[in-house]
């Protein structure tokens, strides 16, 4: 039997993260309560991200423009590039203010559970970045999770072969089990400042 619009809409609203069937249920009566003003702005956001935002063929950010708008940026230290986990990382640091360098999205973290290995992960991306241009520095800046550990060590080993590069890593500060982009901006300048070398 075909599924109705409004269960299709319940449906679809549940695979948002954090959202469940009943949170869905609530985020749809909302919408539909008032269609000319909640759902037709919604639809129309949706519809101008899918046509305008692009993925930074670069570093992964999303913006606009391709190149984003921080890879373009002459001002930006061309020389380090902070590998971070997923596009909200690169918010918080950029909120924050006190990194000028560039960014490596890498989508995510190893999870051998989730299967995602190297392969799903931007690691040869990275690699290729790093043989193309001058980079001196690499930060780590990934969770502190098991599975930031993990892929932090991976990148790390695949780095050994570039004899000059600093490869580095967020220091005190950032807890064990910590997510990048959960922390406060004093913990997160703490970790950037004390950042530590691996390599």
């Amino acid at each position: 039997m075909e599924q109705s619009p409004l269960d299709k809409l319940i449906n679809d609203i549940s695979k948002l993260p954090g959202l469940g069937r009943r949170s869905a249920q609530r985020i749809a009566l909302f919408l539909l309560k008032n269609k000319n003003k909640n759902l037709s702005s919604l639809i129309n956001s949706l519809k101008l991200s899918y046509e305008k935002i692009k993925e930074c063929s670069n570093c992964g950010n999303i913006d606009m423009e391709d190149p984003c708008n921080i890879c373009s940026k002459n001002s930006r230290d061309q020389s380090m590039i902070c590998i971070i986990e997923d596009v909200s990382d690169l918010w918080t640091f950029e909120k924050i203010g006190i990194y000028k360098g560039l960014y490596h999205v890498l989508g995510g973290t190893l999870s051998a559970i989730q299967g995602i290995g190297t392969d799903e992960l931007r690691i040869q991306k990275l690699l290729n970045r790093i043989e193309k241009n001058h980079v001196k520095e690499i930060i780590l800046a990934l969770s502190t999770t098991i599975e930031g550990q993990t892929t932090s060590f991976v990148i790390a080993d695949k780095l050994e072969k570039f004899k000059d590069l600093n490869v580095t890593r967020l220091a005190q500060g950032i807890p064990m089990g910590g997510e990048v982009h959960y922390l406060d901006e004093n913990t997160l300048n703490t970790a950037f400042k004390s950042r530590k070398k691996i390599i």
